[in-house]
């Protein structure tokens, strides 16, 4: 390999511009790919810099790229990438290298793979540990239909923590289905170190006369008494287990081989073509070591090899900072809840792989003996979190909103049934901007506010953020939640410690005239900003608006929903949540007491029944119809202006 590029130009790629697709390079020759490599990554690194992106991944896969798309018919076999955000190189190779620089823009291309994008993104994926249960499926799915292909995903050594990818594994092994699965293990997290004798082993074990040959033995084996038969095949698997570490895998009903050099063509072609001819032998996990950020000084060097990063000098590699702001919302509660640890030794954090994500990183440097990072084990997080609660602890499980999904029969049956105290720290609720709908958090009000006897708190402002987490923080006798959006804050005056709020009571921010009210706005969390603006321009025409904050999507504030029916002629809820959350919720408590019995007018503004393009924060709010304008004019039809 060659030393670390640090480009000064924009990159010239001979090769890579005779590949449209990956058909174009199956005839390169061997130093022809690696030429091609060396110019992939070039590009790669010079079109996130115009972007932003996910960049220390897509390094860490270019040679590996190149090999499965000159090995395997793409996109007839299929390549199934897992988590997703490392295939910047793979949508260049695949017909996409014109719209590259577009990548996580509005219209533009898509941060992750995607089915509709492209026929060589078969299976779209955001979230991590889903490849081998896809590939198996289609494997599966292509046996069933006599229609021959390979399927191969590649997983990476943290998406493999996941419980999933194991229940996948276990299910290919008995099953013994044609599939390959891609460890790519750019952490040294399982593998010892490789090099030309790890290269040799791994070639001799996937070719074709050493399959042959250990099937062999294996029918010779049956031959033998039982006992000698389990000896004799035990033998053979730990053996190759204590050369090559596969051990688990050959437990599970791969066949293993590796670990090889993942940015070494030489070595990586020849076991690849050896893996797509062994025909018969079920699934095999071939273990490649690579290393996140390869070949870019800057990223070698950066502790997160320059994982996600906004637009940035390609010569140094710093970033574009955006001019200083108001703290993040997940800044302001890592701050918040490492004031509650200081108050409370029996406090801790939990979170699922995302501890920098979610803040907990901040809160680990102080507490490091009161966090724990489960890995990518969402399920595991939530019934590891009840468990601590059911001994009398304090934990709070910090986790996005769209990975929270992932372990919504935890905080069911193991949380809510059980009425234990687990406090959910739910980051990224709403849009999320480029990230678009894998990671917008959409969802979390419907789903946590039919379960009986949680708490669940929106603020509206890093302020109230504070005021939540010392809330639930006292909440000791059931599950709560609160749930706040991705990015900065409002520049609210923080207070040194949140004050502890009365359980599902809301507040009034802007009162009405007493003469002529007419319009009632009852927001919960961030838009109540955009609220406040929309009641400035009606006010502005004559139209007088109060404005409440809800604080609580459970338990409602009753009093305070029948106050604002009774009194004004138009109410108007807006959350940034899907129907069925808060404002359903009003509704239904509003049928019930029949206060829709008379002459009262509700408009409930939610996110709409669609998934949103990723696009710039202020552009999908506009899409979505929850701006200021859009309330305004909601109000003004409830009013019965002409549109």
């Amino acid at each position: 390999m060659n030393a670390p590029i640090v480009p000064t130009t924009r990159p010239t790629t001979p090769l890579l511009d005779r590949v449209h697709v990956p058909q174009d390079l199956r005839n390169f020759s061997t130093e022809q790919l690696i030429q091609l490599a060396d110019e992939l990554r070039c590009e790669t690194i010079d079109a996130v810099s115009t972007t932003g992106g996910h960049l220390g991944a897509s390094l860490g896969v270019v040679e590996l790229t190149v090999a499965l798309h000159a090995v395997f018919d793409t996109p007839h076999d299929r390549l199934i990438w897992d988590v997703g955000h490392q295939t910047y190189p793979h949508k260049i190779l695949c017909g996409r290298r014109a719209r590259i620089r577009s990548i996580r823009q509005g219209a533009g291309l898509a941060g992750f793979t995607r089915r509709a994008e492209s026929e060589y993104d078969p299976f779209g994926a955001g979230h991590s540990s889903t490849s081998i249960s896809a590939g198996l499926g289609m494997a599966v799915a292509s046996a069933m239909q006599d229609t021959p292909r390979n399927v191969v995903a590649v997983i990476g050594d943290g998406a493999i923590s996941a419980g999933m990818a194991y229940e996948a594994m276990n299910n290919a092994g008995a099953l013994k289905s044609r599939l390959v699965v891609v460890l790519n293990d750019n952490d040294m997290s399982i593998a010892p170190p490789v090099g030309a004798m790890s290269a040799y082993l791994s070639r001799i074990l996937s070719s074709q006369s050493f399959l042959s040959l250990r099937d062999i033995a294996i029918k010779m084996a049956k031959k033998f008494p039982k006992g000698i038969e389990r000896t004799a095949r035990r033998a053979e698997e730990y053996a190759r287990g204590l050369v090559t570490g596969g051990t688990l895998f050959e437990e599970l009903g791969f066949y293993y081989v590796g670990p090889i050099d993942g940015h070494n063509l030489e070595h990586l072609l020849p076991v690849l073509r050896n893996v797509r001819e062994a025909d018969d032998h079920g699934p095999i996990l071939l273990h490649v070591i690579t290393q996140k950020g390869r070949g870019y000084a800057p990223a070698e060097a950066s502790a997160d090899k320059l994982h996600a990063v906004s637009k940035f000098n390609v010569l140094t590699g710093e970033q574009v900072k955006a001019p200083p702001g108001p703290p993040t919302y997940t800044k302001v509660f890592a701050e918040a809840l490492k004031l509650e640890a200081a108050a409370n030794p029996r406090v801790v954090a939990i979170t699922a792989a995302m501890p920098s994500g979610t803040g907990l990183d901040s809160f680990g440097r102080a507490y490091p003996d009161r966090t724990f990072d489960v890995g990518i084990a969402e399920q595991h997080a939530v019934t590891f979190a009840a468990g601590m609660a059911s001994e009398g602890m304090v934990p709070w499980c910090a986790i996005y909103s769209t990975f929270l999904q992932r372990a919504y029969d935890q905080v069911v049956h193991d949380v809510a049934i059980q009425s234990l105290p687990v406090r959910f720290a739910i980051d990224r609720a709403g849009p999320v901007g480029a990230d678009g709908a894998t990671h917008a958090g959409s969802f979390d009000l419907a789903y946590l506010g039919c379960l009986p006897g949680i708490v669940i708190m929106a603020p509206s402002d890093e302020a109230e953020l504070m005021h939540a987490v010392r809330t639930i923080g006292a909440i000791d006798d059931r599950p709560s939640a609160v749930r706040y959006p991705r990015g900065e804050g409002t520049g609210v005056t923080l207070p040194a410690r949140g004050d502890i709020l009365p359980i599902g009571k809301g507040r009034i921010v802007r009162e009405g005239t007493a003469q002529g009210d007419k319009v009632a706005i009852l927001a919960l969390g961030p838009r109540l900003a955009s609220c406040l603006t929309a009641a400035d321009a009606l006010a502005a025409t004559g139209i007088s608006v109060t404005v409440a904050d809800a604080r609580f999507a459970k338990p409602l504030d009753t009093d305070l929903i029948d106050s604002l029916a009774r009194t004004h002629k138009v109410l108007v809820t807006i959350e940034d949540g899907t129907v069925g959350g808060f404002g359903s919720a009003v509704l239904q408590h509003l049928a019930w007491s029949g206060l829709l019995d008379g002459t009262l007018r509700v408009r409930p503004m939610v996110l709409p029944d669609r998934f949103l393009e990723h696009d710039a924060p202020a552009k999908q709010w506009v899409d979505a119809g929850l701006t200021a304008g859009d309330i305004e004019r909601t109000v003004r039809e409830a009013l019965g202006e002409p549109r």
